[in-house]
């Protein structure tokens, strides 16, 4: 728990990238950050998790 905002391991979004970038940093994580509170509910920025030190990138 971060801020009152519960993140549980296993946790996971998809998002679609039009380049390489990581979507975690590249425009401030904001389709990370979207893609959380649609599915989740949550605000990962509030939370203060929206890293790579919280988060694992897979590209597929």
């Amino acid at each position: 728990m971060s801020n009152g905002i519960i993140i549980e391991p296993g946790m996971s979004v998809e998002v679609v990238t039009q380049s390489f970038c990581n979507p975690v940093s590249n425009n401030g994580g904001q389709a990370v950050a979207d893609a959380f509170m649609r599915i989740y509910g949550v605000d990962i920025k509030k939370a203060g998790v929206l890293s790579t030190a919280y988060l694992d990138v897979k590209q597929i």
